[in-house]
């Protein structure tokens, strides 16, 4: 039985997405734990109705950010996880909190990286005449959203998208391969072949929706 361990910086659609499926699906796996950096993120809420464990680590009363994530390690090391997940958890992390869980956290970004990392990757898309956009599960690493890339899924820009529109679209990709990818996890499924990932039984790791 996997121990998932869920960050979450505010409403967290994808982390509801993912324990859904976990119950659903009948994974081999419990969310032991959503943690917070904001006291008020909406998320944790569900994950209270739901019977999930919650903490919150408010970034705000930490003098640094090596200092923060000093202590959010040790909140969720308290939780004793097989997998770290990143749901919309909105930190930029230190290099030393990725390497305390190489190849064990996972981070969802809203572009079919390596394109468009950073911030407004919606917005950029338009602007760049982009014909498809999409969201990428990958590793985390040191490097701001790098990482082996697990699933993608693409969408089509649309004439007349604006980024409200196509944030939309894309979310629901987000809730489609979120789950799969995390369950690929649990199932140990997910082979690495030097810094890349691929299924073990050939599984297509990209989706084309709408």
């Amino acid at each position: 039985m996997k121990r998932l361990v869920i960050l979450i910086s505010g409403r967290g659609s994808n982390m509801e997405a993912i324990v859904k499926a976990c119950a659903a699906e009948g994974w081999p796996a419990e969310v032991a734990a959503v943690i917070s950096n904001r006291p008020d993120a909406g998320g944790l809420q569900f994950a209270a109705a739901h019977g999930i464990p919650t903490a919150v680590v408010d970034h705000k009363v930490y003098a640094s950010r090596e200092a923060f994530d000093a202590e959010l390690a040790r909140v969720i090391d308290g939780f004793s996880p097989d997998l770290v997940v990143l749901a919309g958890f909105m930190r930029i992390l230190t290099p030393g909190f990725t390497a305390r869980y190489a190849r064990r956290m996972l981070n969802i970004h809203p572009s079919l990286l390596p394109a468009f990392t950073g911030l407004h990757t919606h917005e950029r898309a338009i602007e760049m005449g982009c014909k498809l956009a999409g969201v990428t599960v990958h590793f985390v690493t040191a490097e701001l959203d790098h990482g082996a890339i697990v699933m993608q899924a693409a969408v089509p820009v649309l004439p007349g998208d604006d980024a409200k529109a196509l944030s939309a679209r894309v979310l629901t990709a987000e809730h489609c391969i979120y789950p799969q990818s995390v369950r690929w996890f649990v199932e140990e499924a997910l082979v690495w072949s030097g810094e890349r990932v691929h299924h073990r039984d050939g599984a297509a790791q990209h989706v084309l929706l709408g």
